[in-house]
């Protein structure tokens, strides 16, 4: 239906990457839900009320709750689209995450109301009646909230959207959470044993469980989380594909919004006597403009031009690296160089620490700063900056 409705109603509806496609998929999926979650509610409202089930009446209001939410992401949406000015330069769509998070305490909200109510239940058991009618409108509900779950969960996939996947998520657990009513009701039809409050508390679990995992993944890029690898190898990919630059690192990857990201790196070039540093440079804005055109981004890289290393260098750097594998496999150099005196040779470089190394930085620095002190007899010394990988 979205995809029919899309291709009638979005201009360039593949493109998905485009601030104003994502906009119109998310004002059309929002009100096409708005509406599906009101019917539903109106539905299995009437089924509590003619069933006397509080488990049904606290699924149709979730069912509200849920047409509150997509009302929150069709403007989350439309908010995120905007255009950036003075005061966002980076543009709106952070507010996409946001409008996810609000989804998120909604869901959470509904949660622990519709958990009060069925300890009330549990506490006062009642006789509920199911009709066929009540049966028929809970079986159509979880086959509504099933396509809902799947479909916008497709469109999260398609469209990188938080705001989406939190949707999907809640749908899901709707859709369980009306199974069980469902269930629940047909086995006190037939048993006569009063589940009406138990199963009105596993669904409120299910909302629970639902608000709170979705809170998690809109939170974390509001924080700021490291990036996916499949992006950071197709950056590495990309930059490495121009022979000149032999090397990358000190990546940074900035994520203000779904397709708005923004990518800072160092470039290294060995520069040979002779070399025109103009050519070098268009080198570089050639990389620049490839990472913005096939991964959708704004790329800034620094030229890091690195000399031609003689024996000595080369021999060091190798040992180096072999300290490095001997105090953990994890630790990785750049930026090497040596300073030779006349007492004893520096050698200056950054080694990039894990954030999962359990040693501190000061322990890490004075094990590289005592195995760089034997290379050549007893003759060197180490000046390392530690870098923690931002990708």
């Amino acid at each position: 239906m979205i995809a029919f409705l899309a291709e009638k109603f979005i201009k360039n509806s593949k493109n998905y990457g485009d601030a104003a496609v994502r906009g119109a998929y998310g004002a059309l999926i929002g009100a096409l839900f708005i509406l599906l979650n009101a019917l539903l509610f109106s539905a299995k409202l009437a089924a509590g009320l003619i069933s006397r089930s509080v488990s049904v009446t606290a699924d149709a209001f979730n069912n509200l709750s849920d047409a509150g939410s997509s009302v929150i992401t069709l403007l989350g949406f439309k908010l995120a689209s905007q255009k950036p000015d003075t005061e966002h330069p980076f543009g709106h769509g952070r507010l996409e995450y946001i409008a996810g998070l609000l989804v998120s305490a909604a869901i959470i909200l509904m949660g622990f109301e519709l958990f009060k109510t069925s300890v009330g239940r549990i506490l006062h058991p009642a006789e509920t009646v199911l009709s066929p009618l009540s049966a028929a409108i809970l079986a159509l509900s979880v086959a509504v909230k099933l396509y809902m779950a799947l479909s916008s969960g497709r469109y999260a996939r398609l469209l990188a959207s938080p705001a989406l996947r939190a949707v999907s998520r809640d749908s899901f657990s709707d859709c369980a959470a009306t199974l069980l009513v469902l269930i629940g009701a047909i086995i006190s039809r037939f048993t006569g044993l009063l589940l009406d409050g138990w199963i009105g508390a596993l669904v409120s679990l299910f909302v629970l469980y639902s608000g709170i995992s979705s809170g998690r993944e809109t939170i974390a890029p509001l924080l700021g989380q490291m990036p996916d690898k499949e992006f950071v190898q197709k950056v590495r990919s990309i930059v490495l594909s121009e022979k000149r630059i032999t090397g990358l690192h000190d990546l940074v990857i900035h994520d203000y919004g779904p397709g708005r990201r923004m990518i800072s790196l160092h470039a290294e070039v060995p520069v040979e006597k002779g070399d025109d540093f103009f050519k070098i440079h268009e080198i570089i804005d050639e990389t620049e403009r490839r990472l913005t055109s096939e991964l959708g981004c704004s790329a800034t890289i620094h030229l890091d031009p690195t000399a031609p290393g003689d024996g000595r260098t080369e021999r060091l750097r190798a040992k180096t690296l072999a300290a490095l594998a001997e105090i953990d496999p994890a630790l990785t150099l750049h930026d090497f160089r040596i300073v030779p005196g006349e007492r004893q040779t520096t050698l200056v470089f950054d080694v990039v620490m894990p954030f999962e190394l359990k040693m501190s930085e000061n322990e890490v620095v004075s094990r590289i700063s005592a195995a760089v002190s034997g290379f050549e007899g007893e003759g060197c010394r180490a000046v390392v900056t530690v870098d923690r990988p931002l990708a």
